[in-house]
């Protein structure tokens, strides 16, 4: 059962980023994908919203006990035209991984066309340069405020996009430190 996508749109947009200095991650778009679930009305409220801080409850299970999961993908703006990379085998790869989390799957088919529309919106941000891209993280997470151990009944799924370059800044084969 598709769902239509509302868009709540920002009064004012942000500067775009220097592409030149792109980095991986470090800017954001003017909007967002997000997605409610709850154990009564299954996934609901599809939307396209301003990016910005979320409200979560400090006790939200997805904080304490780690219900969570991500996955990544890109978009490429090449000669004006838009391409997502393999999107319906992220989607699919995202339900894998819900499923074996036992959080609730998403419409694969609905998602994508929120992700469309989202990407539309933002076209002017994907970079078209050498090596860069639209980097698209979408990610679910148990939004219950509850410190029993147990699946959450609430989630809340968002798509965040980030113009991006290298991953590494243009340097290959540096190892990275994570501590």
């Amino acid at each position: 059962m598709s769902q239509a996508v509302k868009v709540e749109r920002r009064e004012t947009l942000k500067q775009k980023p220097n592409t030149s200095q792109l980095g991986f991650g470090k800017y954001f778009t003017d909007y967002m994908l997000s997605y409610d679930y709850d154990a009564d009305k299954g996934w609901h409220d599809l939307k396209i919203v301003p990016y910005g801080p979320i409200e979560i409850s400090p006790a939200a299970q997805g904080v304490h006990y780690g219900q969570s999961v991500f996955e990544g993908l890109k978009a490429y703006k090449r000669d004006g035209e838009v391409a997502l990379f393999r999107p319906e085998e992220n989607f699919k790869r995202l339900n894998n991984s819900l499923a074996r989390l036992e959080m609730p799957q998403v419409d694969e088919a609905e998602l994508l066309e929120g992700l469309k529309q989202l990407v539309d919106i933002e076209r002017d941000w994907i970079p078209e340069g050498e090596g860069q891209s639209l980097y698209i993280r979408p990610f679910v997470f148990a939004t219950e405020g509850a410190l029993g151990v147990g699946a959450s009944h609430q989630y809340k799924l968002l798509i965040i996009l980030s113009p991006s370059g290298a991953y590494y800044g243009g340097e290959t084969l540096k190892p990275t430190k994570s501590m």
